[in-house]
């Protein structure tokens, strides 16, 4: 049974730092481009950012310069790394995966596994 399994979020200060981890499972992900996308209350899911097999990395403009995804060799564990933290960073933060290697990987609809979610609260 294929899992995506994320961790890391909490409640944070602006101008503070979270790291995210995605555990994959299931299957062999190392040929796989993982993402990650958030949603805030009320919105769209949006694409932040994705790296591909690789370790070729793209960022949403929004949080370029701030975040940075890293994935290890295996392919298992995708984290993003999240610096100076803004009010409009807080959102449900999801870990997805998705087989091909040719994007685009802001698409949401290319990404085949998704998993449930981790809260990202960040605080004026």
């Amino acid at each position: 049974q294929v899992q995506l399994v994320e961790s890391g979020g909490e409640l944070v200060q602006a101008g503070g730092s979270l790291r995210l981890s995605c555990a994959a499972s299931g299957r062999t992900f190392r040929t796989y481009t993982m993402g990650w996308f958030r949603q805030a209350l009320g919105k769209e899911r949006e694409f932040v950012a994705a790296i591909s097999r690789n370790g070729n990395t793209y960022y949403a403009d929004s949080v370029k310069g701030r975040f940075t995804i890293s994935r290890d060799s295996a392919g298992n564990m995708v984290d993003l790394q999240m610096n100076s933290l803004k009010p409009e960073d807080t959102a449900v933060y999801y870990c997805a995966a998705q087989p091909s290697s040719s994007g685009p990987f802001y698409a949401k609809d290319l990404y085949l596994y998704w998993g449930q979610g981790t809260q990202v609260t960040v605080s004026s």
